[in-house]
């Protein structure tokens, strides 16, 4: 099978390349340009040529600008805090890159992600990665039957310590770069820098109130914030107090003590169902509201205008408006949507 791998030099997209090709695919590296830095397709080129597969620039500098850069910015500016990996994913990687590659005769797609897909009947199940810390799961709950199903994951029922060894036996230079967990198009990880920057707009400063509407403070910018938030306050108070909401509409930040972040409830909308239905009764799941939150016990049930409400059996903190909650049942992803709002 004519195979195309998305590479970035990074060593999980590497050994992925290395083991399809082994497996006798007919493999070749494709590397996604989104921003101006060519680091990425440099090491990605050097690397195929080790491996002795051919490899492909594809320039998405446009799509990502319009489906990615301009959502995050969007979102920041409604006081909401976006995942925007979950996008580029579901509209760039598995969609405009795959259709470019799709174009020179390429049968499949395969990535780097600590995830699995197993076939079940006429359907494609999305599973966790082997690898636990490193699962991946949670970014791709938006792929679609049609996606998952021309897709590759050759890492997914790995450790990283065994991709590790591998990329060792190989040679493969990208074993001792550290990994980056920045935003790709923002290096320094200054997300209101860059959105004054790209919007040419400024965030303007007010005020940080408490939840009864006294002001505590001054704000730097909304962009600057996320609920969950404890650093950069600037508040002296007699407890440690954290960011528990961000109203947009009056360009406010709301702050308060740590319990006040927690809440049972949330609603979700723009909802993406893997393998099932969509749901017509409450159902029980695993639900994680953001990456590196652990999953808890929740119940969905549906609400009106197509959303569906979240309830914990334990309070979470920082349910954070713009961030994806996804649903599991066991290894397997059911789906997941977006925050909108947190409940009691």
């Amino acid at each position: 099978m004519k195979v195309a791998v998305a590479i970035s030099g990074g060593v999980d997209s590497l050994v992925a390349a290395a083991l399809l090709k082994k497996a006798g695919h007919d493999v070749t590296g494709v590397t996604m340009k989104v921003t101006g830095d060519s680091r990425p397709e440099i090491a990605a080129a050097a690397v195929a040529r080790r491996l002795g597969i051919p490899h492909r620039v594809i320039d998405l500098r446009d799509v990502f600008r319009s489906r990615v850069i301009d959502y995050f910015c969007g979102e920041y500016r409604r006081g909401r805090t976006p995942n925007p990996c979950i996008v580029c994913n579901a509209c760039i990687k598995f969609g405009a890159l795959w259709e470019e590659a799709e174009k020179t005769g390429s049968e499949a797609l395969a990535t780097g992600h600590y995830a699995r897909i197993e076939r079940d009947g006429g359907k494609y199940l999305l599973k966790k990665g082997r690898d636990k810390k490193r699962d991946q799961s949670y970014f791709l709950y938006l792929l679609t039957q049609e996606q998952l199903g021309r897709t590759f994951f050759p890492v997914g029922g790995l450790t990283k310590r065994e991709v590790k060894k591998i990329a060792a036996d190989l040679g493969l230079p990208a074993v001792s770069r550290p990994e980056s967990r920045e935003i790709c198009f923002i290096p320094d990880n200054d997300h209101a820098a860059f959105l004054e920057s790209y919007t040419g707009e400024s965030f303007t400063p007010g005020p940080i109130l408490d939840e009864t509407d006294r002001t505590l403070g001054r704000h730097r910018g909304i962009a600057s914030y996320t609920v969950g938030q404890r650093k950069g306050l600037g508040i002296a108070a007699p407890e440690p107090l954290y960011v528990t909401a961000i109203d947009s509409t009056r360009n406010a930040v709301v702050a308060g003590p740590k319990e006040n972040t927690y809440s049972t409830e949330l609603v979700a909308d723009c909802l993406h169902w893997i393998s099932v239905a969509p749901p017509c009764l409450p159902m029980g799941v695993k639900a994680k509201i953001r990456y590196r939150h652990a999953e808890a016990d929740a119940v969905v049930a549906p609400r009106a205008g197509g959303t569906v409400s979240v309830k914990f059996n334990e309070p979470q903190m920082a349910v954070t408006p713009g961030q994806a909650v996804v649903f599991y049942r066991g290894d397997m992803v059911v789906g997941g949507g977006t925050i909108i709002k947190k409940g009691s």
